[in-house]
């Protein structure tokens, strides 16, 4: 497991890009737990995000990719609306503890 961050630098409702062993990463904090998925949409292939952090649709409540505007449901992954719809972001395992926050790169 690879250290992202302190657990209060991912706070409720935010999101945060990472780019460990060059690998881009993205993790949210939603409803106290947290998720982390590899930043590639799966349409394209590009990085989600146009702005640094910036990985959460206005209402923080979807993942949005901002080049084609498509949503995933932020608890799995799965895109629900846009060019990749019934496809899914690549998940990573995640886990806190007093130390950090900590993500395997191997998917969950």
């Amino acid at each position: 497991m690879l250290r992202l961050c302190a657990p209060d630098e991912l706070t409720e409702g935010q999101s945060r890009g990472f780019e460990i062993a060059e690998e881009k990463l993205f993790a949210v904090r939603k409803d106290g737990q947290l998720y982390a998925y590899r930043n590639r949409c799966p349409h394209r292939g590009i990085p989600l995000e146009w702005l640094p952090d910036q990985f959460l649709d206005t209402s923080a409540s979807l993942i949005q990719c901002a080049t084609h505007g498509a949503l995933f449901l932020i608890e799995s992954g799965e895109c629900v609306a846009g060019p990749c719809a019934g496809q899914a972001l690549q998940i990573l395992a995640i886990r806190e503890d007093d130390q950090g926050i900590w993500v395997d790169l191997n998917e969950a």
